[in-house]
Order: C-alpha cells, then structure tokens, then sequence
C-alpha cells in the first residue's frame, strides 16, 4: 500500500471514530432549536410532552404575542410556529434548577413551579395561558400583586423614575384598574389619612407607621376606605382604599404611588418640580419585606 493510501485509509477511520465518539455524546443545552437538550427548559404545545417544542436556557419575562419577534415552538410536531404565549400545555424541566411557569408577563400572577428533572401537564390555570418563566424563582413577592392581592397590576413609574414630568419622583406608582381593592403592604398604625376626591386638586393620602422598622409607608391617590382613621392599627395585607384618581387629572392615569420614609410621618415627601430627592432608594426595604419592586 503507497503512503498516499496508507494515509487516506488511516484519515477515513479517524473520521469514523469521532463520528462514533460525537454520537455517543450526550446533547447538552444549545442554541434553541426545537429539542430539548440536557440543560434546558422546555415548553410542549400538546399535553403529555407531546407536540412542538420550545427549549430555554433561561428566564424570559415575556413571550411576546406575534411574529417575527414572540419566542415561538420551533421542534417538529403540532404548534411548530406559533408563538408559546398562552399556547403551551406540557413542561419537561431539563435543567438543575427550579422553573417556574407564570400566568402573567413580568413572573407575576398564578404560577406553578417544576423541580429540576420534572416532566408534566401545565395545570388547568395556566394551560395555554402561560406568559413567563423564571429560573431558580425568588421567594418574593412583587409589589404589582400584593398591593391589590390579584393579577393585572403593573409598576408603571419607579422611584426616581420620572422621564416627562419635572422632578425627583419619591415614590412607586403601580396601576391595576379603578376600583381595585388596596392592601396594605406593610402593617402599622395609620398616622393620617386625606379622603380627597377624583381630579388634579383632590390629593388623598394614607399614612400607615411602622414602630419597629421605623419607617411610614404612605399611599396616595386612592380612595381611602371608609373606615380607615388615625390611630387604627392595621394588618399587612388589610384593604385599606381603592384604586382610584384623587389627585390624578383623569381616571384613565389612576394609580397608587406607594412611598416609604424614613421615621414617623404624616404626608408624602413632594416629587413634582422638587429636584432634591429626600426619601431613600426603597429597594432594600422591600426587598427585606418579602417584595420585588415590579
């Protein structure tokens, strides 16, 4: 045998022998190509891990609705190329970590968690209506739903978060919709309430003082309940108002600002057209309660 061929034949058996080796190989978490490969999470357009498949090796807050830009099924099988948004049924849990599957966008509302490893059905809640998933989930709770208790509030400004409007905003303003019940995020004795009325010059205000913490926690443009008065020792958790727009100049922008301030107080530090900040970043208070700031 010349050295040519001797050298082709020796090539062509190392290549059969990688071949070999990479076959053997286990898949491990890749791009998302429609498997579900070692590492990833995977979502099943048809119950029973059946149908298309969508593969993540990570947390994503929202899907998103429509093509070209939603996350959507690539795997071969039924569902391959709508978007996962409310179309997915089934789970397998690939990764080492705990997954949780989210009613809502932004990891907020109904949930329901899988353990690394697990394979099932998507319970009757969130069969197709599933929005976001989260990796190794928080404990917390975000503040969107434990202000109103329900699902469908969002933050809609942050503190400091003022983009249009003049001013350093001292507060956390979260919408649901007009009426929505209000519950106190924090428990303490309610050092001043101001029932207001709907409109721009109607401010109303609620006050709630925390002694061990020494912090106020105030909300304002609610509806404050009826009876809700200084001196009343209130639970975390207790309705205390509506959502509403006292204070606000149109019922289309209601919201709850939520403010904390240090020591015991009685009114919200002013935002508007004031350029000094005087309430701490509240991140670390909340986060110390039990609540992510969304």
């Amino acid at each position: 045998m010349n050295i040519r061929k001797s050298l082709a034949v020796a090539g062509a058996a190392l290549a059969v022998a990688t071949s070999a080796l990479s076959f053997a190989a286990p898949a491990s978490a890749a791009a998302r190509d429609g498997v579900c490969d070692s590492g990833e999470f995977c979502l099943y357009y048809n119950s029973d891990n059946e149908g298309s498949i969508s593969d993540f090796t990570g947390s994503i807050d929202d899907y998103g609705a429509e093509q070209p830009s939603c996350y959507d099924f690539k795997g071969a099988g039924s569902g391959k190329g709508l978007c996962v948004k409310n179309e997915a049924a089934s789970v397998w849990n690939r990764s080492d970590e705990t997954v949780r599957v989210y009613f809502n966008s932004n990891f907020a509302g109904s949930y329901q968690d899988f353990a690394a490893g697990a394979k099932g059905n998507l319970n009757s809640t969130l069969k197709n209506n599933n929005a976001s998933h989260q990796f190794s989930p928080s404990s917390r709770t975000n503040l969107s739903y434990a202000l109103y208790q329900t699902s469908g509030g969002s933050v809609t400004c942050g503190f400091d978060g003022y983009t249009t409007t003049p001013g350093r905003h001292e507060g956390i303003d979260i919408a649901r919709s007009v009426g929505s019940d209000v519950h106190a995020l924090v428990a303490g004795t309610v050092t001043y309430v101001a029932q207001g009325s709907t409109g721009s010059g109607g401010l109303s205000t609620i006050a709630v003082y925390n002694s061990s913490l020494n912090k106020t926690v105030i909300y304002l443009h609610t509806a404050p309940r009826s009876g809700v008065s200084v001196g009343d020792s209130i639970s975390r958790g207790q309705i205390i108002a509506d959502e509403s727009w006292h204070g606000v100049s149109s019922s289309s922008a209601a919201h709850t600002h939520v403010e904390v301030r240090n020591g015991r107080q009685t009114h919200a530090s002013l935002s508007v057209n004031d350029p000094t900040l005087d309430n701490p970043d509240p991140t670390s208070f909340w986060n110390s309660q039990g609540y992510n700031e969304k």
